[in-house]
Parts: C-alpha cells; sequence; structure tokens
C-alpha cells in the first residue's frame, strides 16, 4: 500500500499501528513509521501524537503504551491481547446498538442506523476487516457497503443482521439480481 505524505495520511498510519499493536515509545513509534515508508521526525510524530489525541495506557504487563481514543469517545485499546474488547466484539456490540435495517442490491449494501450514528458503525466494520467487504462509506444515518463478490451483498446485510440476533426478512435482503 502507498501512502501518501499528507498528514491525514501520516495520521491514519499511526492510529493503524497503535490499535494494531503495544508501542511504548515515540522513538518505537517513529521507527515502525520508517518500517511502513513514513518518515518522521520526533518533533513532528510528538505534535501528531498530540493532534491525534493519544494517550499512555498501563498494559497488562503494567508497562505504559500508547493508545487512541475509540469511536464514542472510551479509551480501549482494542485488539491487544488479554483486551476486553476486540474489533470483532465491538462490531458485534454496535450493530446491536445501532443497526436499524440493512438492504442489498448486487455487491451493495445499504446499513441504516440513528441519526448520527452511521460512522460508528461504518469504523467498526471497517477495523473488522471482514475478509468479504472491501469497504464502507458513512453519511449521517446510513452506510453504503461494498461487497468484494458481485453478488455479495445478500450475504453481508444478512450477516450484519445476524449480529443483532435478527433474521433478515424478505425486505431487508433483497433478491440478488
Amino acid at each position: 500500500m502507498t501512502t501518501p505524505m499528507t498528514k491525514a495520511a501520516r495520521h491514519a498510519r499511526i492510529v493503524d499501528i497503535l490499535s494494531r499493536r503495544a508501542v511504548h515509545s515515540q522513538g518505537e513509534l517513529a521507527k515502525l513509521l520508517g518500517d511502513a515508508g513514513v518518515g518522521v521526525t520526533q518533533a513532528t510524530l510528538s505534535r501528531d501524537l498530540v493532534e491525534i489525541g493519544t494517550v499512555k495506557l498501563r498494559a497488562d504487563d503494567g508497562s505504559l503504551i500508547y493508545a487512541v481514543p475509540g469511536e464514542g469517545g472510551d479509551r480501549i485499546p482494542l485488539a491487544r491481547t488479554g483486551s476486553a474488547e476486540t474489533f470483532a466484539t465491538r462490531l458485534s456490540r454496535l450493530a446491536q446498538e445501532l443497526l436499524v435495517s440493512a438492504e442489498s442490491s448486487a455487491n451493495l449494501v445499504i446499513a441504516r442506523t440513528p441519526a448520527g450514528a452511521a460512522h460508528f458503525l461504518a469504523s467498526a466494520i471497517d477495523h473488522a476487516e471482514w475478509p468479504s467487504i472491501l469497504g464502507t462509506v458513512a453519511g449521517d444515518d446510513s452506510i453504503l457497503i461494498i461487497a468484494r463478490e458481485p453478488d455479495g451483498g445478500a450475504d453481508v446485510a444478512g450477516a450484519l443482521l445476524r449480529l443483532t440476533e435478527r433474521q433478515p426478512s424478505a425486505e431487508a435482503v433483497q433478491r440478488r439480481p
């Protein structure tokens, strides 16, 4: 993957690294960024960490690690060994709380949420790294989900609805074209 040298791209890469592994120091983070093809000075990295809102949390082994605020303002480092919540369980919990409906057509799914909640659910879908999903686009109360397979939308919509412990109805998951 090619990362443009923009501030937003650098921030995204930092968040990605911090959400996937325990990082104990700015020097360690700078090396990981360098390994990913993103050169950064210590001063820039320090500013980036402040702008992103990173915090230092105590890991299970007692050491301090960098963490980024999660969706909804909680400060849980997700997908780390020993973590109480993984990206998959977060997706399930948010789907149960926020998913109103899911309808499909070919490889597209429209998921509805309450007003203002679409970005929380879309972010959870993206972070869950669901292999059958290419990506999401979130609005205020709806998410466009793009399935990898040309006719995969119905499967994705059905799986999302199963996360809420609801079964898809004939109206919720439209027939494949």
